[in-house]
């Protein structure tokens, strides 16, 4: 498995988004520690999750967390190098409702419970969810740079995050920003511009829905056709070449495609072997 830089810490080129283990439409349990067993056997060290991946209801709060802290513990290997990366300040109170909390804090509150649910002393990755339009951005980044200070976190990131707010996050963290988590996908590009200013900064960049969603990746190729026309000729899946394409983008991209089956994440972990020629991510890129 290739690698890639968080920080100060070396993970795999691809890692496993946690979120559709927990959600609604999840496997059993059995299924999902397999799920992220087989990740770890591919040699995926970077594990995504959030407090809000989750059902709705605040009963629920924190099962991705629980989830893969269950599934490290019981995993025959050793996981001290696989990075949980988690994130704090976006709620599910209902079906169908999200909101958010950036109140400095909540966050620090937050991070403390995320922290405990993970078994863990300190959160090696704690990202911002989602800026709150009630809280001064500088305010709940704030936070995060407390949480560094005091130890409950080894690294912070934000997440859905504009370049002035990537900017800011770096400013108020006095340059401590090394991760920047954004929807980045063939069919959403909006993001293009963080990604850029990321490799600027060398900060890493997480596409999440990488391969557009979990109701839209299956049928990646058929809305795609330029994806769907040179995986066939390199004879992989439209959504391995994608995620090809993404770390194509750069030496700081990061995807965290989510799976609930052991063998949709085994395929999604051979992108990092593949490399596209120049031609080839141009007509990507042009698609």
């Amino acid at each position: 498995m290739r690698t890639r830089t968080i920080g100060d810490v070396t993970v795999s080129a691809i890692g496993l988004g946690g979120m559709p283990l927990s959600i609604e439409g999840r496997p059993d349990e059995r299924q999902a520690v397999s799920t992220i067993h087989a990740a770890l056997e591919q040699g995926i060290t970077l594990i995504d999750t959030a407090d809000a991946y989750h059902q709705p209801g605040d009963h629920e709060v924190g099962h991705n967390e629980e989830l893969i802290a269950r599934a490290l513990a019981s995993y025959h290997a050793d996981t001290t190098e696989v990075l949980v990366a988690t994130k704090g300040g976006h709620l599910r109170p209902g079906p169908g409702d999200w909101a958010q909390n950036g109140d400095p804090a909540y966050l620090k509150e937050a991070a403390r419970a995320s922290a405990k649910r993970l078994g863990v002393d300190a959160i090696g990755l704690y990202q911002f969810h989602r800026p709150d339009p009630k809280v001064p951005y500088a305010d709940s980044i704030g936070a995060l740079a407390e949480l560094l200070d005091e130890g409950i976190i080894r690294m912070a990131g934000i997440s859905n995050a504009n370049p002035a707010q990537i900017r800011e996050a770096n400013t108020v963290l006095d340059n401590r920003l090394v991760s920047v988590q954004n929807q980045y996908s063939p069919a959403f590009r909006s993001s293009e511009e963080e990604l850029v200013l990321c490799d600027e900064l060398g900060i890493a960049f997480l596409p999440w829905s990488p391969l557009g969603g979990i109701t839209n990746a299956a049928d990646l190729g058929s809305k795609h056709a330029v994806f769907a026309e040179i995986a066939n000729a390199r004879r992989v899946t439209p959504q391995v070449l994608t995620l090809a394409w993404e770390l194509s983008k750069s030496e700081l991209v990061i995807p965290i495609p989510g799976a609930t089956r052991p063998q949709t994440i085994m395929n999604s972990a051979t992108a990092a072997s593949i490399k596209l020629s120049a031609d080839e991510i141009q007509r990507l890129d042009a698609a």
